[in-house]
Order: structure tokens, then sequence, then C-alpha cells
């Protein structure tokens, strides 16, 4: 059976990066199973899922600090096991636009963790309103509900609290 790994790796923008810690993980007979990647201001941060036998696992792990110092990156490196997801869990987009402001993200993550709804993937981005340059901030995320939830109740409560917050909202099935 394979052992996983996470590896969460941050270092200055530059190119060749992916190409670079792509190899070594090649290289210790490792394969990416799942991986985000994106440029946040300056640096260039990677998510991976690892998979491989222990031995090559090992191997990496023991040498984390120098592929650091190769890559000039900084590296974070867990173990983790196949995910477990709830059987009775349904998949749901979540699309939230509005002018950009502190506590978006916050206010969206507390309205699903109060109601023990889990989010399984979440991206925003900023950006200029086209014609008045406006700020603008976006949210896309994927949430996992439960199949005994109410979501026509759900998305009624879900709509008054963005229509409180002045937020374009939707949530819809996948």
């Amino acid at each position: 059976m394979a052992t996983k790994l996470v590896i969460s790796a941050l270092g200055a923008d530059r190119p060749g990066i992916v190409d670079e810690l792509s190899n070594i993980i090649y290289k210790h007979s490792l394969n990416i199973e799942d991986s985000r990647m994106t440029v946040l201001g300056g640096e260039f941060a990677m998510l991976l899922l690892v998979s491989g036998e222990q031995a090559s696992i090992d191997a990496l792990q023991t040498q984390a600090n120098e592929i650091e110092q190769a890559l000039q990156m900084r590296l974070l490196i867990k173990v983790t096991t196949d995910s477990s997801p709830s059987d009775t869990a349904i998949p749901y987009a979540v699309e939230v636009a509005a002018l950009d402001n502190p506590g978006i993200v916050n206010n969206i993550a507390s309205f699903f963790s109060e109601r023990d709804i889990n989010i399984v993937n979440l991206q925003t981005e900023s950006y200029s309103a086209p014609h008045t340059g406006s700020p603008m901030f976006a949210l896309h995320m994927t949430v996992g509900i439960s199949a005994d939830t109410n979501i026509s109740q759900l998305r009624e409560t879900f709509m008054q609290v963005c229509d409180e917050l002045n937020l374009d909202a939707e949530l819809n099935s996948l």
C-alpha cells in the first residue's frame, strides 16, 4: 500500500519552480496525485498530494532541508491518509461576488461552519470592476452538504445572510 504525503511549498516566484520540484518528486519514485499551484503576491505556492512506497517517502523527508536550499523554497511535509468523504455529503458550488471589503471569507466560512458543512475547496480573487474600476472580490467554493439537509431552507437562509452583507451569491448543486 502506498504512503501519501501532503507537501506545501512556498518560494519567490520564478520560472522553473514546478519543473524542479516535480523532477525531485519523480526522481524519488513518487507520484503527484493532486495539486494546487498559484502565484500570491510575489510568492509561488504549491500544495501537492504525493504517493509512493515508504522507502521513497522516507528518502524525500530525510532530504527535505537540502531540497529547501536547492529550490530556495520553504517546505512543509506531512504524512496523510486517504480522505474519507461522507457517504451522504452532496457537493454544492458556492459563488460570491461583491465590492471588496474585509470579512467576506470569514462570514461565508462561519455560515457553513455553524451548520457543520464542510468546505472542500475555496478560491478567491480580487479584480477591478469593468467600467468603474472599483475593487471587486470573488469567492468560488465547493461544500459537502449532508443529504438529510433541507437544501431549500439552507439556500434561503444563505441568500438572506448574503443580502444582509451586500453580497451577490449563488448556491447550486454540482
